[in-house]
């Protein structure tokens, strides 16, 4: 049967547990298509369509390019693929990632945003970090409806409190309140919304980007950390994003940790760089010391623990950087039963 809404749910760690128990309540003739994204890694195995079968009455399974969709069933978005909807297809799409996440919830919204106008319901659950945000945004722009998951019960609270500061959310509820509010929507009348005109000076819709030789935008001064290319700054409402050339793109919270990320591998190999520079004049130094140019001993010596000491700050500087900016708890990826 063809849907008369469409769903899109996106969540990250402690997202398979929540989003188990809000298909469990889920009615079996629920006019609507859902669509899932979950933050797997790009080499996982996932069977999330297995555990969420089992958790409630309706079919699931991971997406396949040009699927049809169909009501009462649920499309999970595989391993390392963007999940795109095109009206009531499906595609698959190897673009660059987004937010560092293949596939990202932000993909999924925009292109429900884009091909269903009013009749798309946005939902953001677990998760750490803030992908999601800025595609429930452009969803509600167009008309949609967004939902977020109570911040207070959600096990990882930052993706439903970062839509919840940046988005006119339509309904903040807990899980347990879902299905029956989801059942409600879905089966509700609604006309689709007009989509937003083009501007006079022809700037697009964030929706409708794609990756391709001009980002929309104004140069931002930062680089792209995937890449090394140059990032534009788009702004959709009040919701910030970078993009490059390539099509990576971050929200501001993923492009600091990105770049976090990038300048502690630069200083681990300072470390390990200056730990050579001491083994290497140790070496030389006791070379000189048996042949007795002690002075020649003495100022290589000298270099070794100049070496040694830089290198200890430095890594005094990574032990507390780590402890100030932990890395977010391991994401519940739906791997195993």
């Amino acid at each position: 049967m063809e849907p008369r809404r469409i769903i899109a749910i996106g969540c990250s760690a402690g997202g398979v547990q929540t989003l188990s128990r809000l298909v469990s309540d889920l009615p079996p003739d629920i006019p609507a298509a859902i669509c899932v994204v979950v933050h797997f890694p790009p080499d996982s195995t996932s069977v999330l369509p297995r555990i969420l079968e089992r958790a409630g009455k309706l079919p699931a399974s991971h997406a396949h390019d040009g699927d049809l969709l169909e009501a009462g069933r649920i499309y999970v978005a595989p391993p390392d693929w963007h999940l795109v909807v095109n009206g009531m297809d499906l595609a698959l799409s190897h673009a660059p990632a987004e937010n560092g996440h293949r596939p990202a919830i932000d993909v999924l919204l925009r292109s429900v945003a884009r091909t269903w106008n009013g009749r798309g319901i946005g939902v953001i659950l677990s998760g750490t970090g803030d992908d999601g945000t800025a595609g429930l945004g452009v969803l509600r722009a167009r008309g949609g409806v967004a939902i977020v998951q109570d911040p207070v019960e959600a096990i990882f609270a930052a993706m439903p409190r970062s839509a919840l500061e940046n988005v006119d959310v339509t309904y903040c509820v807990p899980v347990a309140d879902m299905g029956p509010l989801l059942a409600g929507l879905a089966a509700a009348l609604v006309e689709p919304v007009a989509a937003p005109q083009v501007g006079a000076e022809g700037a697009e819709d964030p929706a409708e980007e794609s990756a391709g030789p001009t980002p929309i935008g104004g140069a931002s001064g930062l680089t792209c950390p995937d890449c090394g290319g140059a990032l534009w700054e788009i702004e959709e409402g009040s919701v910030l994003r970078f993009r490059c050339r390539v099509g990576h793109t971050f929200s501001p919270e993923s492009l600091f940790d990105q770049q976090w990320d990038e300048l502690e591998h630069a200083l681990w190999a300072a470390v390990r760089a200056l730990d050579e520079r001491a083994a290497l004049s140790r070496r030389i130094a006791a070379r000189f010391r048996a042949r007795g140019h002690r002075e020649m001993a003495e100022r290589f010596e000298a270099r070794a623990q100049s070496a040694v000491d830089r290198a200890a700050v430095i890594q005094r500087a990574l032990v507390s950087g780590s402890e100030a900016n932990p890395a977010p708890a391991s994401g519940d990826f739906g791997d195993s039963e």
